[in-house]
């Protein structure tokens, strides 16, 4: 077994799918560096990201796949569950094997299992758009932490782009360390050096509007919610309370 070990990134696992064919492995699984244990039976690859590679695996990809499958490939990347970079690279094996519409063939185990993820990425980015809580700060800076189960900061810029395109924020996932900050023109990917002491602290330079600004949405919140139509259940299911941590309405429960 060859083990291609890559860099995590998108064009890094491009890459890898690249050199599988450039090198006519029969037997291969793609593996990101920071899950990598190396073994005496694997036969180690170490892959460097090449652009010009990842590109022509990419527009192949184009040509081979629907819109839909190919977006759903995408969002399986971002789920960075642990084998998901070898699952991706047999998905892509059986596409270029079969025939056209083999990727609606959900009797075979990879093509649902890509399907299966996409989903449960999605239903993730719908939510993040659901449950994001911005904090204003005293120089005007939207800002808002979110621990997500799957990377989808990039799939949620837009709907914020278009939804606060007046304001200046930051959205910063506290688990992988980075954020997207929009400037009222572009949309920037950023890394800031963060433990969990200073991510509290950010409340000491909150505009002093903003204390306020939660009390009166917690004061809406508790005066919209029926007690008589409480049902803890269906709102857990709806929100749940691994997303509470960061919400408003929420932080007198924690």
């Amino acid at each position: 077994m060859h083990v291609l070990v890559c860099d995590g990134s998108l064009e890094g696992w491009l890459t890898a799918v690249f050199e599988v064919y450039e090198y006519k492995y029969s037997h291969a699984n793609i593996i990101r560096e920071t899950l990598y244990q190396p073994t005496l039976t694997d036969t180690e690859h170490r892959v460097h990201t090449n652009e010009a590679k990842a590109t022509r695996v990419w527009n192949g990809l184009k040509q081979k796949l629907s819109p839909r499958a190919l977006q759903n490939l995408y969002h399986s990347y971002l789920s960075e569950e642990k084998d998901i970079e070898k699952i991706m690279l047999n998905y892509v094996q059986y596409i270029y094997s079969n025939k056209p519409g083999s990727e609606a063939d959900f009797s075979n185990p990879i093509i649902l299992r890509i399907a299966q993820t996409a989903k449960k990425v999605q239903r993730e980015r719908h939510r993040m758009t659901a449950f994001v809580r911005f904090q204003l700060t005293a120089d005007n800076l939207y800002y808002a932490l979110v621990e997500p189960d799957f990377n989808v900061l990039p799939l949620i810029v837009r709907h914020f782009k278009e939804r606060y395109a007046d304001q200046r924020w930051l959205i910063y996932d506290h688990y992988r360390k980075y954020g997207i900050y929009y400037d009222l023109q572009t949309v920037e990917t950023v890394e800031l050096s963060f433990n969990e002491q200073s991510a509290n602290s950010i409340v000491e330079i909150y505009d002093e509007k903003e204390e306020l600004y939660q009390k009166l949405w917690q004061q809406y919140f508790n005066s919209v919610n029926i007690k008589a139509r409480k049902n803890t259940k269906l709102h857990i299911q709806h929100m749940p309370t691994r997303y509470w941590k960061y919400l408003t309405e929420k932080k007198h429960f924690m």
